[in-house]
């Protein structure tokens, strides 16, 4: 079963823990609701003899959605719904018969009473399921959004870096060609990265592949003045998955905003740890003097960055942006579950 197929449907997993937890607590909220609406005798008995029945209903109904789901995902919407909603008509009177049967040990079938067992359960799974639809839906559009904002960041290289990155390689076409070649090789993978499509996965080892490609371009135009270190950790995960244009983006920030406006230039730090499953990539660069003037920035990549993260990762991924040392500092952390070596 592929993401894709999983995706393609409006059914949440059933098999999730915490999905089963919320469905739990909303089922005995209905009964809840249901004993207030209809008070008659003992309270506390007529709740939990109808949280029973309404949580035996919901549990059953979310133990064949959980193998289900994913099959009836790709039926459409519409059909997924109304199958699911079929499913949980005949949970609700396979759990009336069972419950009588239990109860009063023979299958008395009171018509009146399931008509009234259907008509609750149709329209507390038609709401459910129209909530889910909706959910569905803003989930995708959030998605859309974010596709959008990568496609923004993938496709953004500062005019001013690709005409100095063009003058810098006509120069060197006269003094170095063998040089100029390598440059043109760094420029074309930039831009391969950068137009590839959004939400393509990268590894650990190509972000600082293309990080020293960008890095190396830059040098050749400012010279002495970028100074770059380098403290990786010896045993990073080096073929880890991640999102691609992580770092390029963090290290243009530092030699715009960091390294260009200052006189005698400055050094940008590239830092990566990996320890305990979660990788942390930092980047630094010096400040530049008081005096010499500040260029303005609007935070796109940071923004983009920190939202793909969130998106991929949810809560386990975050960035921390500051100043450490007298240096201006973005760090990144996300988990890496896979491909150490």
């Amino acid at each position: 079963m592929t993401g894709k197929d999983q995706r393609q449907g409006f059914l949440p997993n059933f098999c999730d823990v915490r999905l089963l937890f919320a469905w739990i607590v909303t089922a005995e909220l209905l009964a809840l609701a249901l004993t207030l609406a209809v008070f008659e005798g003992d309270f506390w008995q007529r709740l939990s003899q109808r949280s029973l029945y309404v949580q035996w209903v919901a549990l059953g109904l979310a133990g064949l959605l959980c193998p289900l789901a994913p099959w009836l995902n790709r039926l459409g919407h519409r059909l997924a719904g109304l199958l699911a909603w079929l499913l949980g008509l005949v949970v609700t009177v396979l759990v009336y018969l069972l419950s009588h049967w239990l109860l009063e040990g023979r299958l008395a079938v009171d018509w009146a009473q399931v008509g009234a067992q259907l008509t609750i359960a149709g329209i507390v799974l038609a709401v459910a399921l129209r909530y889910l639809f909706e959910l569905h839906r803003r989930q995708e559009r959030e998605l859309a959004e974010a596709r959008a904002r990568a496609n923004a960041l993938q496709a953004r290289i500062r005019p001013h870096f690709l005409f100095n990155s063009m003058n810098t390689i006509a120069n060197l076409t006269r003094s170095d060609p063998k040089l100029a070649e390598e440059v043109v090789q760094d420029l074309s993978d930039l831009f391969r990265a950068s137009l590839g499509r959004a939400g393509e996965r990268s590894t650990l080892a190509q972000e600082l592949a293309l990080a020293r490609g960008y890095l190396h371009i830059e040098a050749q135009r400012l010279g002495g003045r970028l100074r770059v270190a380098w403290d990786l950790q010896d045993d990073l995960p080096e073929q880890a998955p991640m999102p691609s244009l992580l770092l390029q983006p963090l290290l243009e920030n530092a030699v715009y905003h960091g390294i260009e406006p200052a006189r005698e230039g400055g050094e940008i730090l590239v830092a990566a740890r990996y320890r305990k499953g979660i990788l942390n990539l930092a980047v630094s660069n010096t400040l530049p003097d008081a005096a010499a003037s500040e260029r303005e920035g609007n935070g796109m990549a940071q923004e983009n960055i920190a939202q793909r993260l969130q998106a991929r990762y949810g809560e386990r991924a975050g960035m921390t942006i500051g100043e450490v040392e007298g240096r201006y500092q973005v760090r990144i952390h996300f988990p890496v579950t896979e491909g150490k070596g």
